[in-house]
């Protein structure tokens, strides 16, 4: 049997949640995800290079503007991909990874500040429990 760090998640945690306590370490354990894929993980070159309005006013050779899809791609899976490895649900990450393009372009777009785009990316981490926990996923 295969123990790989899928496996080893869903052992800690239970995805749905089918107590409150569940429900709460869930969210605690992707909070954590997020904010190390959010801060050490995107590094300047992702957080740079994702942003179309910044690289355009860079004007950087080595960073051309066309980056940014690639960039943005790369971001968004990888917190994808800590929603998949700690719920142990594909549907959940490919949610997580639409959800999280999103608010980041509106970030990039200026239609929102860094604080509100945090506030929105760990909603939808409380959303997903909040209807697992219902039996709505």
């Amino acid at each position: 049997m295969w123990n790989g760090p899928l496996r080893a998640m869903s052992e800690l945690l239970e995805f749905p949640p089918h107590t409150l306590l569940a429900a709460l370490q869930l969210i605690f354990a992707l909070a954590i995800g997020h904010a190390i894929a959010d801060f050490p993980l995107q590094g300047e070159y992702l957080a740079t290079g994702k942003n179309w309005r910044l690289l355009k006013r860079l004007q950087d050779p080595a960073r051309p503007e066309k980056i940014w899809f690639v960039c943005m791609a790369a971001h968004c899976l990888i917190h994808a991909g800590f929603v998949w490895l700690i719920t142990g649900s594909s549907m959940v990450a490919a949610i997580e990874l639409v959800l999280h393009w999103s608010i980041d372009v509106a970030r990039c777009s200026g239609k929102i500040n860094f604080n509100f785009d945090q506030v929105l990316h760990i909603s939808c981490k409380v959303g997903y429990v909040a209807f697992a926990y219902a039996g709505l996923m």
